[in-house]
This record gives C-alpha cells, structure tokens and sequence, in this order.
C-alpha cells in the first residue's frame, strides 16, 4: 500500500471491518487485506489492522488527536457496555454484543451524515456510496493525495453548494425524489435555519424534534443523523434490519430505554448481528 503509517493505536474494541460494515458510515471502504481507506473532515486516512488489538494510521500524532481519537470514539469505554451485555440475560443481546464487540460509533460530520442518511432512504448500501461518490465528484473539491490508491480524492460538498444546486443537477446523479429534501436540507444549515454544532450539545429529544422538522427527514433518518452525526448514542434508529430482530427475537417490542445513555451501542450490535444471521442463511 502507498503511503507512510505513523501511527499505531492500541485499543481491545476497534475492529476495522466490523466498524466500516456497520452500516454509520458510506466512506470507509476496503483497500486490501485488514486494510481500509477513509475520507472524512476533507482528509483521506490509510488504516491497517496489525494485530487483533492494534491499528496502524497513517496520519502524525496532533492530527490523530485532533480529528481520529474523537472520529473513532476511541476515549469511550466499549469494553463495559460490553461485558453488561454478555453477563445480560438477555441471549440475542449477549451474541450481537459477542459478534460485534469491535464496532464504534463514529462522530462523523454532521453535514455530511444528514445529506448521506436522506439519501439513504430504500437504497442498498452499495448503492448509497456509489450515490454519494457521484455527489461529491459533481459539487465536492478534488484533493490530490499520494497515499490513497488509485490517486486523489473528493471532499463531501459544502451546505452553501449544495444549497445553490439545481433539482436538475442532482436527478442526473440518480439521486431520484431525494433531489428537493438534499437542497431543501442544505439550504436550512447554510442559512443558519438548522444549527447542526447546536444540536450536537443539545438535548437528543430536542435535536430530533429539530431534525424531524425538515422535509424528508423522518424517524429512521433522524435518528441515525443524531447517533451517527451528532453523537447522541441514545439515539435508536429502527430499519429494517432492527425491525426483523425485534420481531424474531422480542415478540414484535423492544425496550431501548432499558439501555439509556448508549441504545445507540446496543442498536449497533443488534444491526451488524441481524445482517449476519440472515447472510448465513437464517430468514427469507
């Protein structure tokens, strides 16, 4: 892999795979063997997984401390949160927690997590990135990068750009319906109607309540803004995937209140275990 790797961190619940296949983030993509490239914050991030507790990054000390340490949630104790759910009685919980024990919620651009979640609505992941891919080569800023493979890069665009695109323009990049609630989003945060800094230290009852008043956005979407982008991990957004294990599992109800402070975690588990099940065959 080109690029020089600077970094190494140690941590027992940061596993590369598990966090970049969870579903939370559209730019975190495999590039060889326990090897995967990021972009976020308008910078591109090499990561190597080492060994089973450590990750090699390939970025230098201050600007590990200053943008990955808090991306990855890496101060957090996931090990606790853990370990309560192993010892739960609760079995499908204990598993999920056992099977993904190496996810992490990232605390990822506010901006780009609202526009990548409306675009989101009933697509495919893969075809959530390939979306996303196209919007940032039309409306982001192309930075030349020798250590990502293949060349440089696109930064997600900013809200004032997209605010200022065409219906038009979008359609043409497969963006379907979600065209107006893109522009209609962009324009309420460059205009200051939507403050997305002020709702990351609000209330999460109150940032939702916020979320859901923009056009396009609706339960589903605005919980996984508020988990994944403002950070609020009681955030518990329910899919289709947390809609199949709340049905085979808990008789059609779930409780997240009996998690308070960090359903988010717990949902986390139960979407990258549900996956897995139904992958190897178990469901329709």
């Amino acid at each position: 892999m080109k690029g020089i790797f600077i970094m190494d961190i140690k941590n027992t619940n940061f596993d590369l795979k598990q966090t970049a296949d969870s579903g939370q983030c559209f730019r975190m993509n495999q590039t060889g063997d326990n090897q995967y490239g990021l972009i976020a914050y308008g910078k591109y991030l090499n990561l190597i997984r080492m060994d089973e507790d450590t990750v090699r990054l390939g970025c230098g000390e201050e600007e590990y401390h200053q943008i990955w340490e808090g991306y990855f949630d890496l101060v957090y104790d996931y090990g606790s949160i853990i370990q309560s759910l192993l010892s739960g009685e609760d079995r499908f919980l204990s598993q999920a927690a056992a099977y993904g024990q190496g996810i992490r919620i990232l605390r990822q651009e506010p901006f780009e997590t609202m526009i990548s979640f409306i675009i989101s609505q009933n697509k495919n992941i893969p075809s959530i990135k390939n979306c996303i891919e196209r919007l940032c080569e039309r409306f982001g800023d192309y930075i030349d990068c020798k250590e990502r493979p293949g060349g440089g890069y696109y930064t997600f665009p900013k809200a004032e750009i997209l605010a200022g695109a065409e219906a038009g323009e979008l359609r043409k990049l497969k963006l379907g319906y979600r065209d107006e609630y893109i522009i209609k989003a962009s324009q309420a945060v460059a205009d200051g109607s939507i403050d997305l800094d002020e709702l990351s230290r609000c209330s999460y009852e109150k940032a939702f309540m916020k979320l859901k008043g923009i056009r396009g956005i609706g339960d589903k979407v605005a919980n996984c803004i508020a988990l994944y982008g403002l950070h609020h991990i009681e955030a518990f957004p329910v899919d289709v995937w947390i809609n199949k294990a709340i049905k085979e599992f808990y008789n059609g109800s779930f409780d997240s209140g009996k998690y308070q402070g960090y359903a988010g975690i717990v949902q986390q588990y139960m979407f990258y275990y549900i996956r897995h099940l139904y992958a190897k065959g178990k469901g329709d």
